[in-house]
């Protein structure tokens, strides 16, 4: 074990891991306290249409992902705040549209051959230093908005009436909060993967939510779950030669569902 600490990849895989625990935990926490866990799943698997797209047209895979996941984002979030009763169905739709684009833009690509798979569990043992500086940049953006808009994070999370009686511009931040989920889901995917990314955004933070009696806290509890279930799941992926990615997810789900049986002793509810 403490030879592989010692090898580059490893270090950069558990840097880029704790890096984006950060981003997740911080995110995470505002995606749990709101309920729009679908809406991030939605944004999260529509972001394969932009990484087909960008394939095909030869751009950057980043750039059209980032385009093509905003766009669906904001489209997702106006449906949402329109539309309630009806927004799971069309996020739903929204979401395997972009899912087979991406598919079917793939496909059509000539003369090049994607690995579908590196983007739903990603390559995180294959992280370039290069990569890391992205991460840590995304974290900084996230944390600057977060704390800049603490507060009203805060009252919209928990009380959106009187964060409308008390003048908070209620829209304009819902549209700030699935903007930055978009982005987290970018810049994330192709490091550890779409399914890497949603199991990041919920799983720690629900299981934080649990034990946490304000938001501040369960952001600090659910980035130290995120990165404790990357280390771990990284070890033991490396020791039994076993996908990174899903050793991780595998890891987080054994403690989710261990903290299913441990919740009703411990206490509950978020405030501020």
């Amino acid at each position: 074990m403490l030879e592989a600490l010692q090898m580059e990849f490893m270090q950069n895989a558990i840097l880029a891991g704790l890096l984006a625990s950060l981003a997740c935990g911080v995110i995470g926490s505002l995606v749990v306290v709101n309920r729009i866990v679908f809406i991030s799943g939605g944004i999260a698997h529509t972001a394969y249409g932009g990484i087909g797209l960008a394939f095909f047209l030869g751009i950057s895979p980043l750039l059209g992902a980032v385009g093509f996941t905003l766009s669906a984002a904001l489209i997702m979030a106006w449906i949402t705040l329109k539309n309630k009763k009806r927004a799971d169905t069309i996020i739903g739709v929204i979401w395997a549209l972009g899912m087979a684009m991406g598919v079917i833009l793939m496909d059509l690509t000539p003369g090049y051959n994607v690995d579908l798979m590196s983007y739903l569990f990603g390559s995180i043992l294959a992280v370039p230093s290069s990569d890391l500086y992205f991460i840590a940049a995304l974290d900084l953006l996230c944390l600057g908005l977060v704390f800049l808009f603490y507060p009203r994070f805060l009252a919209i999370s928990y009380d959106e009436q009187f964060a409308v009686s008390r003048g908070v511009p209620v829209r304009a931040l819902y549209y700030l909060l699935v903007v930055m989920i978009a982005l987290v889901v970018v810049f994330l995917i192709r490091v550890v993967g779409l399914l890497l990314v949603i199991a990041l955004l919920t799983i720690p933070t629900y299981m934080a939510e649990g034990w946490c009696r304000s938001l501040k806290s369960m952001m600090f509890v659910s980035s130290l779950l995120c990165g404790f279930f990357t280390i771990v799941g990284l070890m033991l992926s490396y020791v039994f030669n076993l996908t990174s990615g899903a050793s991780i997810i595998c890891v987080a789900g054994i403690f989710f569902f261990a903290s299913l049986l441990l919740n009703p002793l411990l206490p509950a509810g978020t405030g501020q």
